[in-house]
């Protein structure tokens, strides 16, 4: 037996396994699962230093940052969910208000159920509060994980599951597979539940269509290229400082860092001007070859097109990339249409609201979005924005917030992870209704006379001209109804 062969069987046992496992952790009670929630978040505590040195040194973030980006929002999230699991996943009955009349006798309930085995497709720039939400949301909902990191990321998954079965979870509920790309693509054929994808657009479409010959459902939350809106009447000191973070954070490898920055006219220059000193004051940071060939030939289309680039002359062949501003920008840059994990930011000078909108509807991509501006006008404009998340007068950070799903629109994806939204995703809906009485109408024959009555119900329920003739030859038409009856 081949080495292909033999992995393929050895997923397809521990997808097995992970279902025999799932078995029984459905059978214990919410607040049992809920109990492991909470001893994983003490142990996170404890653990701290060591999880986030298990994720290892990361290209522009400062030592311990870790800690906030991911250490902490983990924790946070584990907290959400001791606080808000029970009520979200306990059925929802239905008593009879808006019950249809016809439907006399009939109560129902909502009931939110495990899908059984959940394959994680964690990312390597947040390679441990991203799958870490997804996987804790996946157990307290009840089901089996199975988790494939991303080249180089496996150490924290393997820290956070160790932490997890030292809280008090099963063996054999969550596995951790290789980090090649092989062991998810053999999993989805082996048969799993449900695929959370956490990656680009290309690598999206590329397991969708692994997925479908399966007809396995997804939440792809894809990547992005984000749209920052700079209105009359901003703080340009507080928002340069922002764009500066932006492009400082984690190496601009952040699906939801600034990009794409439309600035009106009146304060594009000045907002500039303060970016600038900010941006060249940041350390370089090392980028993958794939990227940065990919930002060399986007930089050169801008300078043809005229653009003017801020910053240290970017070199392909240099393994660490300075930040770059590119001025003068234009919606038709590839700058502003694909994904780019570096530090690049364009400024696209507009006039005015309207403008700004079109120009940022160009681009496929609508994952997050940062407003700018006095509160009554970004809030209006809030509103218009094509993105899953829209901040105002910040950027990325208020994303972490435990209580709010995440995911995006166009190519940047779909489906939700984290926050209640993310909770529910982990489940599949059950409708269950149960019909008291011996009234069953629709057993019996269809008569011209019961056609007629349906008319009038229809016309007395839903009419919106006279009514009451219709209300009337339906009481009637009963009352008859149930004459024959008796007498027969």
């Amino acid at each position: 037996m081949n080495a292909e062969v033999q992995h393929r069987l050895d997923i397809a046992r521990l997808i097995l396994d992970a279902r025999l496992a799932q078995t029984g952790w459905i059978e214990t009670s919410l607040r049992q699962r809920l109990a492991v929630v909470t001893g994983l978040r003490h142990l996170i505590a404890r653990n701290a230093s060591y999880l986030s040195q298990s994720v290892g040194e990361r290209p522009g973030r400062a030592e311990g940052e870790t800690l906030a980006l991911e250490v902490l929002p983990l924790a946070d999230a584990c907290r959400f969910l001791e606080r808000e699991a029970e009520a979200l996943l306990a059925p929802r009955r239905l008593g009879s208000k808006g019950r249809p009349l016809w439907l006399s006798g009939a109560s129902a309930e909502i009931r939110r159920e495990p899908l059984g085995v959940i394959l994680v497709v964690a990312p390597s720039n947040y390679p441990l509060f991203l799958p870490g939400v997804q996987i804790v949301q996946a157990l307290v909902a009840g089901n089996a994980i199975l988790i494939k990191p991303a080249p180089g990321c496996v150490e924290p998954m393997r820290v956070l599951l160790g932490l997890l079965e030292d809280a008090g979870l099963p063996s054999g509920l969550c596995v951790l597979l290789d980090e090649t790309v092989e062991a998810g693509r053999e999993a989805i054929a082996a048969g799993i539940d449900k695929l959370v994808l956490t990656g680009s657009a290309e690598t999206g479409r590329r397991v969708l269509a692994d997925l479908a010959p399966h007809l396995t459902p997804a939440v792809m939350e894809l990547s992005g290229n984000d749209a920052v809106f700079v209105l009359p009447g901003a703080d340009l000191d507080l928002t340069a400082k922002a764009l500066a973070y932006g492009l400082r954070l984690n190496g601009g490898a952040t699906c939801i860092a600034p990009r794409r920055v439309f600035a009106d006219r009146g304060c594009a220059l000045e907002l500039e001007r303060r970016l600038t000193p900010l941006a060249l004051s940041l350390p370089p940071v090392a980028v993958p070859e794939r990227i940065r060939t990919q930002v060399a030939s986007l930089l050169g289309e801008a300078e043809d097109a005229g653009c003017r680039l801020i910053g240290p002359r970017f070199r392909a062949d240099e393994p660490r990339m300075s930040p770059v501003i590119v001025a003068d920008a234009v919606p038709e840059l590839g700058l502003l249409r694909e994904d780019i994990f570096a530090p690049v930011l364009s400024l696209v000078p507009v006039a005015g609201e309207a403008d700004a909108l079109d120009a940022a509807a160009q681009c496929p991509y609508a994952l997050g979005a940062s407003i700018f501006g006095p509160e009554p006008m970004a809030r209006s404009l809030a509103g218009r924005v094509r993105a899953g998340s829209v901040i105002v007068n910040d950027l990325i950070v208020p994303t972490a917030d435990p209580r709010l799903p995440f995911g995006g629109q166009g190519i940047s994806g779909f489906g939700t992870t984290r926050g209640a939204e993310g909770l529910l995703e982990m489940t599949v809906l059950k409708t269950i209704t149960l019909r008291s009485g011996r009234f069953r109408p629709h057993y019996d024959s269809v008569t011209p006379d019961d056609t007629a009555m349906m008319l009038d119900y229809i016309a007395a329920a839903h009419g919106d001209g006279a009514r009451w003739p219709a209300v009337k030859r339906l009481v009637m038409g009963l009352m008859e109804r149930g004459r024959g009856m008796r007498q027969g």
